[in-house]
């Protein structure tokens, strides 16, 4: 696996993960599906801290300083 995200990208996925998960948490919108924010959040923080979305090489976006990696 090739990292593909940058310093940037990975701290604004970590605090979106981090509001999210709070979301759930405080129960700030009454849903039914609130979990799914908790499950997004997840899948935020184990893009984040592996350097590396799936999504991003589907649409050959590349947020990494260093392009050899």
């Amino acid at each position: 696996m090739k990292k593909n995200i940058g310093k940037a990208d990975k701290m604004i996925r970590v605090i979106l993960a981090i509001i999210l998960a709070a979301i759930d948490f405080f129960k700030v919108i009454d849903w039914k599906y609130s979990w799914i924010f908790t499950v997004f959040a997840i899948t935020l923080l184990i893009t984040s801290f592996v350097n590396f979305c799936p999504a991003y090489t589907l649409f050959g976006i590349n947020t990494c300083e260093n392009k050899n990696l």
